[in-house]
């Protein structure tokens, strides 16, 4: 409602001795000045500008003889101010404009500035005016005065000795006879015949408050007792005046009263407020509800506030300020929901925890429109070092400004059918709805179009329209602030009224005359061009809009008539363009319902309007018709009662009951908020049906409308909407209301189920009350959302010097903003239908937003709460809800995770409880198995390793490695062998060792690799036998770098979690799954090799090559090789081609696997150093002699390759005829270029063949990677499958020179020999593209037949060895070689790779980033 905002001001009073410091402020009633009174002086301030005007000072001599000032009152029109002294005496001054036309303060304005000084009114706006204070008659009553108040044009005057005077405001008595209060009857109620009188003869009044719309007082007696004082009849005498009075409370303070809701607010000494209200029909005293503050809330400043020192509500009714004789400020809702408190967090504590002193306060009076609150402090009597530092510092006296801004729907109600929060400062508007950029969302954009179609059909048919995007509700935390027009201000402060429009683009604001309006999109104000148009009109019952046009209620001064006008946006401001209605009484309220207006008018009328677009001609304009009235004189005591008034679509009958379906979608009922009161009044349906579709629509319309019917009490807002959706309707249908201290309330229609007819004895709707912990501005209808706002504080007491007397305001206040706040509502709804039995109801109602984003959060905010209330109860619950939640919960799929998310967020004393009504955690992870919900599992499994022995634990976590290695869930798996080692060492009594994460390191991840470093390059004679005493490091990574294991922990539980990382293994090479067994080796940080090396003649043989082949095709997205047309003339005989080929692949030293050797006459040595040559160069080299090699390759490779990796097609010949002429196109520009070279298409056709031919990139690399780990592990039926794969006979030859040593198994070369003829055959009948290869590499083929029938008894196997070079003898070869890799793809090159295809392939993270996890092999070039 209210919120602070910023630092208070101050200001400075004149200089005087400390006696002359004020110590009292009343402000008149219009608030546009403030009396201020000290001990002998009495002076005017203005409030904007903030100055002070004239100042009356007493003389000594009269000053002894009145005695110092107390109180002062102010005449109803601000002529006269009524003083009360020490010894007894009123004294009346007259105020009186001084000097003609003359003004204290004028507003000086630069030459030529836009101002006009001919504006009416001009004067009066801009300046503060010059008054005259002179004291006109003086009034002895000849006791101490307890309290002034003024009644009209009388001043009611209590004083000590018992007696109540009524005054004239000349000073005269008239006559009248003063009321002795011991003659005035009290009672419990207004019934009773005749009250007891107050017993006791020295009973006084010590504080009264006249209430207009209960015309009476509110009164406190000096003993503490309260009460209510009333005429009986029009005559004030001591005959007619009867006094009601609770029996309960007994130490009253003060009093104030709220004409708006009938309140009286009295003050106690325990530091409560009771807030009481007349019973209309008894007359007695009823508690409406209590201001306190609580001990959970304020432990250590409860019950030590002292008695409650003064109570004052807002101009505007809707806000309450309390204050303490100890110090402090609170705010609070009319209903008693707490805003603000300035006894806790920054306001009571520096940042460096010791306890600042609470503000006290002598005085306070409210400012124009509530925007401040002016405060006269009093440091009370504990002088601490800081406090009379800063009495010494402020040598002047001073008052306080705190500075508010508050919501709009305290002054223009018809807003609470919005979707956006609006508040309303001083001089500027804070919107929810973010930029007007972001608004133009497709929900807004749509309803856009259908508001300018202008079509017959209803814009609200769907239900999306008209409302803006979640998100944008939402947003950020911040405002979107808007500055209001300085010079719309200038002349007409302060702000009134503020509406926004449905889309949240459009905002107008009404001040003291006039309006204007401003667009979120072109970031403008629009005003009045004719100032006299605008100071001619006061807007008196809000505004509203609807589509396009702003709707006001106002009256127009110079026709002295009260009018209805509609201007549209789009037009010049101007009335002109508005269209006028004239309305017969002042209009109070006014609010839109689709195309409808309702009015509450002065004489307790309503009237209905239909609105409507009418084109005419060029302009565009609004019709108003009068559709219905309706009286409501006899319901209504007094019409400023009347808080809000609005036409809803909510009706007791449900739509489903309605002869006609449309009108579920009418306006049904009127909402009335009286005085806190909220009546419906609905159609009266009972009489005869109009049927026919008639051609008027008027006639439905006219239904008269039922007598009224209390729907709630201590109502303070009430949202609608009249948007229909057929999914949401509970939500849509429903009615909100904001009831302060009660927290909200929901009036939910209930929908039998399949539209099967009703129970005759269910109600239709049903009242549900829920707390809250912020203060609602805006429903979210659809989105199960309440949005607030709150105040936050920021201290800023660092800036604290002791010489500055400026700086220390700053540190006594933190500095307050306001900052959005949204919450979840829906459990509470939920939880409130099941605790009714209307679980079916319930079910509907969360079926229907189960598409939310926070829907699980929902359940789990329910489960959460109902298990904290009910687990950790003192007396045992005779009904308890936590199993119909849990039943109710199962209902949706995300059941698993909502009960594991609770029971991990809620303290293990409670888990008994929980799972004794959602079943045994067993269970529910064998459920998450079944459902394949892994991470649900996980979380099953910690609470199960709490509630089970480990033996139990460890039989689940095996089961959900093993699944996660099956589904390639790699970050489950570390964490599963981190899990399992942690249990191992836990039986062993000794505490689960918690991973610890290894600072980074370079050398964190090249630890494995430098142990087994390895290079293609190297031929079989190089390779040292040391490679295979491998360090056992398999790794339990937990970020980038994990500790590795403890080399010598050989326990059981080491070799448990092998034997299953082994079988997985197993089944992946059984399955030639040799993609998914890179992934795995690499994420796991499975030694791969040692593990290769002794399943080399068992699991890691190929037994069938051909179906090796095909599926490593299918997994690396390989295409099969294809033979072009024109392979006849084939020119691999030419010796062209190879310069070419050479020349083409060495200016791309990226991509080696481009080069093709052919030749197969080069000596071996020569052929790996050929091979090296292109590992060797970098990226950026590139060969002088083709420099434009590059760019030729992208210009025609691209498409070819593209269409290769991307699209996984298996290439074809027809798919390169059909590309052919493309091919020449491009190469006739090469031509140019390369003048050296002369090709034919034929030798064009091979070349793009070959590389038409390869797959992608990253493939490339990994088939690489894997070809290097298999050669070290030896097994060379896999490197042959993968080199036939790659085509690249070098690769073949380098195995076929390791089988030639004796020391190669055997059978693994008979294995080899007869694969390799299989695949001859299949290549010969199913796929012809390998036979040029497989003729390429046909004399290693015989050598290898020769070899194998040589070969009659196989040795034991070695590891590959050959002559050691003495350059490999030395200790460091290793490590200088480590660097070295099977690709000579740069690091970079890799790893960009693995970035730009993170979106293809269907594989995780973990598996695309394969060959660069820690602890894997690493491949690539340092």
């Amino acid at each position: 409602m209210y919120f602070l905002s910023g630092w208070p001001k101050r200001l400075l009073c004149p200089l005087g001795s400390p006696a002359e410091a004020p110590f009292h402020v009343q402000s008149d009633p219009q608030r546009a000045f403030f009396a201020v009174l000290a001990p002998a002086r009495l002076s005017i301030w203005y409030s904007r500008p903030s100055v002070l005007i004239v100042t009356y000072k007493e003389s000594t001599k009269s000053s002894t003889q009145f005695g110092s000032y107390k109180q002062t009152e102010w005449r109803p029109d601000s002529t006269m101010i009524a003083v009360s002294t020490a010894h007894g005496y009123i004294l009346f001054f007259h105020i009186t404009s001084a000097r003609g036309d003359k003004y204290l303060y004028e507003p000086v304005y630069p030459k030529g500035s836009p101002q006009m000084k001919g504006t009416p009114h001009f004067k009066e706006e801009q300046c503060a005016p010059a008054l005259n204070l002179e004291m006109k008659k003086i009034l002895d009553l000849q006791a101490p005065i307890m309290s002034l108040q003024s009644v009209s044009e009388d001043l009611l005057v209590a004083t000590s000795d018992g007696l109540l005077h009524l005054i004239h405001w000349e000073g005269m008595t008239n006559g009248r006879k003063a009321i002795n209060l011991c003659t005035v009857p009290f009672s419990v109620d207004l019934q009773s015949s005749r009250g007891s009188f107050l017993g006791f003869a020295d009973v006084y009044i010590r504080d009264m408050e006249y209430c207009a719309t209960l015309d009476g007082f509110a009164v406190v007696f000096n003993d503490g007792k309260v009460g209510f004082i009333t005429p009986v009849s029009s005559r004030f005498t001591a005959e007619q005046l009867h006094g009601v009075w609770p029996q309960d409370v007994v130490d009253g303070t003060c009093v104030a009263v709220n004409n708006k809701y009938r309140l009286m607010a009295f003050g106690c000494a325990s530091g409560s407020v009771q807030v009481y209200t007349i019973d209309n029909t008894t007359g007695a005293m009823l508690l409406s509800h209590k201001l306190e503050l609580t001990a959970k809330q304020y432990p250590d400043i409860w019950n030590k506030t002292g008695a409650v020192k003064l109570v004052r509500w807002s101009p505007d009714n809707s806000v309450v300020i309390v204050t303490w004789e100890y110090g402090g400020l609170s705010l609070w809702s009319v209903f008693g929901a707490q805003l603000i408190c300035t006894l806790g967090g920054d306001f009571a504590y520096r940042s460096d925890g010791t306890k600042k002193d609470p503000l006290k306060i002598n005085s306070m009076s409210w400012g124009a429109e509530g925007y401040h609150l002016w405060v006269i402090s009093g440091f009370g009597s504990q002088h601490n070092e800081i406090e009379s530092d800063f009495r010494s510092i402020i040598k002047q006296p001073s008052i306080l400004l705190f500075q508010f801004i508050k919501s709009v729907l305290t002054v223009n109600p018809c807003m609470s059918n919005q979707e956006q929060v609006l508040l309303q400062g001083e001089d500027r508007l804070y919107l929810n709805c973010g930029e007007a950029s972001q608004t133009q969302n497709p929900r807004s954009s749509s309803a856009h179009s259908q508001h300018k179609l202008g079509q017959d059909r209803s814009p609200f048919a769907d239900g999306g329209l008209e409302s803006q995007s979640l998100s944008t509700l939402l947003g950020h935390r911040h405002w979107h602030v808007v500055q209001i027009s300085s010079t719309y201000l200038e002349s007409n402060w302060p702000i009134r009224f503020s509406a926004i429009d449905k889309l949240g683009q459009n905002i107008a604001v009404v001040g003291k005359f006039g309006f204007a309006h401003y667009s979120l999109l072109t970031k403008k104000w629009k005003l009045f061009g004719n100032i006299t148009q605008e100071q001619n009109m006061i807007v008196t019952g809000g505004l509203a809009w609807w589509n396009d046009f702003m709707v006001l209620a106002c009256y127009n001064m110079s026709d002295h008539q009260e009018e209805l006008r509609v201007y549209l946006r789009t037009s010049n401001l101007d009335n002109a363009f508005a269209h006028v209605t004239k309305t017969q009484a002042e209009t109070l309220l006014l609010s839109v319902f689709r195309d409808m207006i309702i009015v509450f008018r002065a004489d307790c009328s309503i009237c209905l309007y239909s609105i409507e677009r009418k084109s005419d001609g060029p302009n565009t304009t609004a019709g108003i018709q009068v559709l219905q009235e309706v009286s409501m004189s006899r319901y209504i005591p007094h019409p400023f009662l009347v808080v809000s008034v609005t036409l809803t679509s909510v009706s007791t009958e449900n739509g489903i009951t309605l002869k006609m379906p449309q009108q579920a979608r009418d306006a049904e009922s009127i909402m009335l908020n009286l005085a806190g009161q909220l009546i419906m009044m609905q159609r009266d349906r009972s009489g005869p049906q109009i049927r026919e579709k008639d051609s008027n629509p008027n006639q439905r319309k006219l239904l008269p409308f039922c007598p009224p019917v209390v729907l709630a009490q201590s109502v303070e807002n009430v949202w609608t909407t009249c948007r229909a959706n057929k999914q949401k309707r509970h939500l849509l249908e429903a009615l909100w209301l904001s009831c302060g201290g009660a927290g909200m309330k929901v009036w939910l229609p209930l929908f039998p189920r399949d539209h099967r007819k009703p129970h005759s004895f269910l109600s239709q709707r049903i009242m549900l009350p829920f707390h809250i912990n912020i203060y609602p501005l805006a429903v979210l209808f659809e989105d199960a959302l309440v949005l607030g706002a709150v105040n936050d504080t920021l201290p800023y007491d660092s800036l604290y010097t002791r010489n500055s007397a400026r700086e220390q305001l700053e540190v006594h206040f933190p500095f307050c903003v306001v900052e959005r706040t949204s919450q979840i509502y829906l459990h509470h709804i939920l939880r409130q239908l099941l605790v009714r039995n209307l679980g079916e109801q319930a079910l509907l109602l969360a079926q229907s937003c189960a598409a939310l984003p926070y829907f699980p959060h929902v359940l789990e905010l329910m489960l959460h709460e109902v298990l904290e209330e009910e687990a950790t109860s003192r007396e045992p619950i005779p009904d308890p809800l936590l199993p119909t939640v849990a039943k109710f919960i199962t209902e949706f799929p995300l059941f698993l995770q909502t009960v594991v998310h609770c029971a991990r967020k809620t303290e293990y004393a409670l888990w008994n409880y929980l799972f004794a009504a959602v079943g045994n955690p067993k269970d529910l992870f064998e459920e998450c198995l079944m459902a394949q919900d892994l991470d649900t599992a996980a979380s099953y499994l910690i609470i199960l390793q709490n509630m089970e022995v480990p033996a139990v634990s460890r039989q689940h976590a095996t089961l959900l490695f093993n699944t996660a290695l099956e589904q390639g869930k790699w970050d489950l798996c570390r964490h599963m062998i981190r899990f399992l080692k942690a249990i191992g060492s836990g039986e062993s009594e000794t505490p689960p060792s918690t991973p610890t994460a290894q600072e980074p390191s370079s050398s964190g991840g090249f630890e494995f690799f430098r142990n087994r470093s390895i290079s293609l390059s190297q031929s079989a004679e190089n390779v040292p036998p040391s490679k295979f005493s491998l360090q056992k490091t398999l790794s339990m990574p937990s970020g980038p770098s994990g500790k590795r294991w403890s080399k010598d922990s050989d326990c059981a539980e080491n070799m448990y979690i092998d034997m299953m990382l082994w079988r997985h293994a197993r089944r992946l090479l059984e399955d030639v799954r040799l993609k998914d067994l890179g992934c795995f080796a690499a994420q796991l940080g499975f030694e791969l090799i040692s593990w290769l090396c002794k399943e080399r003649t068992r699991a890691a043989r190929v037994d069938n090559f051909v179906v090796a082949l095909k599926r490593l095709h299918k997994d690396f997205l390989w295409p099969f090789p294809i033979i072009p047309a024109s392979s006849i003339s084939s020119p691999f005989k030419n010796g062209k081609y190879r310069t070419v080929g050479e020349q083409l692949l060495k200016s791309q030293s990226a991509e080696p696997f481009l080069n093709l050797e052919i030749d197969t006459g080069i000596p071996n040595i020569q052929r790996s150093q050929s091979w090296l040559g292109n590992i060797g160069p970098t990226h950026h080299e590139v060969d002088t002699a083709s420099s434009q090699g590059p760019q030729m390759q992208d210009a025609f490779l691209s498409p070819l390759s593209n269409k290769a990796g991307d699209e996984c097609s298996i290439g074809s010949a027809t798919d390169l005829t059909e590309s052919s002429s493309m091919v020449d196109g491009d190469w006739t520009m090469v031509d140019e270029n390369f003048s050296t070279l002369s090709l034919t298409q034929s030798e064009l056709e091979h070349i793009s063949m070959e590389l038409a031919s390869k797959g992608p990139h990253k493939s490339q690399v990994q088939l690489r990677y894997l070809l290097h780990i298999f050669m070290e592990a030896g097994c060379l039926d896999w490197c042959i499958v993968i080199g036939l794969i790659l085509r690249e006979s070098s690769i073949i030859n380098q195995i076929l020179v390791i089988t030639q040593s004796s020391e190669v198994d055997g059978e693994m070369l008979q294995n080899i020999k007869t694969g390799l003829h299989a695949v001859d055959r299949w290549a010969s009948t199913d796929c012809p593209g390998y036979k040029p290869f497989l003729n390429v590499i046909k004399p290693q083929l015989q050598k290898l037949s020769e070899i194998t029938e040589e070969q009659a008894q196989p040795d034991a196997f070695q590891p590959v060895t050959a002559a050691k070079t003495p350059e490999q003898t030395s200790p460091r070869a290793e490590e200088s070689r480590s660097s070295s890799s099977h690709g000579s793809i740069p690091q970079g090159e890799i790893l960009g790779t693995s970035v730009v295809s993170r979106k293809e392939e269907d594989m995780t993270r973990a598996q695309e980033e394969e060959p660069f996890q820690d602890g894997t092999y690493d491949c690539s070039v340092s």
